[in-house]
C-alpha cells in the first residue's frame, strides 16, 4: 500500500475508535476528541485533493502518450522555397478546417516545374503553350525533364527550340531540384502526380494538377482556361488540400558467402555466410503493395502494429494505402474511400483466404511492419504507387508510417466540393437509375 493509502485509513481508524468511545467521555473529552476529529477530516480532504491531483496529472501523462498515435505526425506547412500554408488564427484544433487551408506565398514565385507525360502526343500542343505562357507572359524560370525535351516531337520544332533553351532540365534520381522549384504544374492524368510526390522526399512544392489524362481523381483543372488559373496561383489566390503521404523503409538483409583461401591460394566457394543490411527509404503518396508476385502459392506475411503482431496476412497480399490512395487499388480490392484531410491509415487485403480479414483503418501516428513469415513458402513482392517493385526474402522487413511531408494539391474550388466532384465524375459514385414516383392512385393498391 502506498503512503497516501496509509495516512487514509489511519485517519479513518482514529475517527471510528473515538466515535465508539466518545459517549463515555465528560464534556472536556468530548470537546478535544471533537476538535482532533475535524483536523483529521482537514487532513484527509487535503490527502484527497492531492491524490485527485496526482491521478490527474497520471491521467494527462497517459493521455499526452496516447496523442502521439491517436493523431499523425505535425505536417510541415512550408512547400519548396517559397511557398506556405496560411495559417488560421481562429482554429483551435490542430487539424484546421479543410476549407480554411489557404496557400500564400512568403515571396513572388520565380521557378515552376513543368510535368508532362512522356511520348502522349495529344498533350504536346498544351504543353508548348504552356511553358511559351510562363516564359514569355509570366517570366518564369521552366523546369523540364530533359527526356521530355529528347521526344522528336518537341525537339524537332524549330519553333519551340528558342523556348526550349531558357528551361532548365534535370534528370530523375540524378539532379537534385528540391530547393529550386517554387511550385509544379502537371499535364496528364493521375499519374503524373504520383509521379511528382517521388521526386521529392522531403518538402513538396504545391501541386496544380491539369485533367488531360484518363481518369482524373487527382487532376481538378481544365486546360480551357489555364491562363487565368496559373495567374490565381502564383498571386496566391488558391486553396489547397494536404494529400499525406506514407514513409517508407525497407531494410533487406543481404546473404553473402565469405569465401576461403586456402594454403595453396586456391579460393573456396562454401565458406562462412555474412549478412549485411541495407536500407532504402520512399515516400509514397497512394499505397505499398505487398503480394505473392509470380508465384502460385498464397502470399504469407506477417503484420506489426507499434511492434505487436496483429496478425498474418495469408492470401494473395495486402495493401497499407494513404486516404489519397483509398480512391485507388484499395477501393477496387473492397476498402472504404477515406477524405484526404482523415489522419489515417488503411490495411487492406488482397483476396484473403480468411473470409473475416476486413479491410481497417488504424490511426496515422502508428508504426506497421511487414514481414516475410518463417513459414512462407515463397518470398513475396513490394510496390510503392506502382513503381520501384523488389521482391522481399526472408529477414527483410518493410516499417511504414505517416510521413511528416505532405503534398499540398491545389483545389479547383475547396478540399470537399473537389473531393466529392471527383467521386461523382470519375467513379460514378452512387449513381443509379432513380425509383419511379408512386402516384396516390397506385398507393390504393
Amino acid at each position: 500500500m502506498s503512503k497516501q493509502g496509509c495516512i487514509a485509513l489511519a485517519v479513518l481508524s482514529l475517527q471510528c475508535s473515538v466515535n465508539d468511545k466518545y459517549n463515555t467521555l465528560n464534556a472536556g473529552e468530548q470537546l478535544l476528541c471533537t476538535t482532533l476529529c475535524h483536523v483529521h477530516s482537514l487532513l484527509y480532504c487535503v490527502y484527497c485533493n492531492f491524490y485527485f491531483l496526482h491521478c490527474k496529472n497520471s491521467l494527462s501523462s497517459f493521455a499526452y502518450l496516447r496523442t502521439q498515435s491517436l493523431h499523425g505526425p505535425s505536417p510541415v506547412t512550408t512547400f519548396g522555397p517559397k511557398a506556405c500554408m496560411l495559417q488560421n488564427p481562429h482554429a483551435v484544433m490542430h487539424i484546421q478546417d479543410p476549407a480554411s487551408q489557404r496557400l500564400t506565398w512568403n515571396k513572388p514565385p520565380k521557378s515552376v516545374l513543368v510535368i508532362k507525360k512522356i511520348r502522349d502526343a495529344s498533350l504536346l500542343q498544351p504543353f508548348k503553350e504552356l511553358c511559351i505562357f510562363l516564359t514569355e507572359v509570366k517570366n518564369m524560370i521552366v523546369y523540364v525533364e530533359k527526356k521530355v525535351l529528347e521526344d522528336p516531337a518537341i525537339s524537332d520544332d524549330e519553333n519551340f527550340g528558342a523556348i526550349t533553351k531558357k528551361f532548365c532540365t534535370f534528370r530523375e534520381d540524378l539532379d537534385d531540384i528540391s530547393n529550386r522549384v517554387d511550385f509544379i504544374i502537371c499535364l496528364g492524368g493521375d499519374g503524373t502526380l504520383l509521379y511528382a510526390s517521388s521526386l521529392f522526399q522531403e518538402s513538396v512544392p504545391p501541386v496544380m494538377a491539369f485533367h488531360l489524362g484518363s481518369l482524373g481523381f487527382l487532376t481538378p483543372f481544365k486546360f480551357d482556361t489555364y491562363q487565368s488559373q496559373v495567374t490565381q496561383i502564383i498571386e496566391g489566390n488558391a486553396a489547397i488540400v494536404l494529400r499525406s503521404r506514407l514513409k517508407v523503409r525497407v531494410l533487406k538483409e543481404n546473404w553473402e558467402k565469405k569465401a576461403r583461401v586456402d594454403e595453396k591460394g586456391i579460393i573456396l566457394t562454401n565458406g562462412d555466410i555474412e549478412s549485411s543490411r541495407k536500407a532504402l527509404q520512399y515516400q509514397v503518396l497512394n499505397e505499398v503493395v505487398v503480394d505473392r508476385g509470380p508465384s502460385s502459392y498464397l502470399s504469407n506475411v506477417d503484420l506489426f502494429l507499434d511492434g505487436h503482431l496483429i496478425t498474418t496476412v495469408q492470401g494473395d497480399g495486402v495493401i497499407v494505402s494513404t486516404p489519397t490512395g483509398s480512391t485507388a487499388y484499395a477501393v477496387a480490392a473492397g476498402a472504404s474511400m477515406i477524405h484526404p484531410n482523415v489522419p489515417a491509415i488503411m490495411i487492406t487485403p488482397i483476396c484473403p483466404h480468411s473470409l473475416s480479414f476486413r479491410p481497417i483503418v488504424v490511426p496515422a501516428g502508428v508504426e506497421l511492419k511487414i514481414m516475410l513469415s518463417c513459414d512462407a513458402r515463397n518470398t513475396a513482392w513490394v510496390s510503392f504507387d506502382g513503381r520501384k517493385r523488389q521482391e522481399i526474402c526472408h529477414g527483410d522487413s518493410i516499417t511504414i508510417t505517416t510521413s511528416c511531408f505532405p503534398v499540398p494539391s491545389i483545389c479547383f474550388r475547396d478540399p470537399v466540393n473537389d473531393w466529392f466532384e471527383s467521386l461523382a465524375q470519375c467513379l460514378h459514385w452512387n449513381v443509379r437509375k432513380k425509383q419511379n414516383y408512386l402516384s396516390s392512385e397506385d398507393e390504393e393498391f
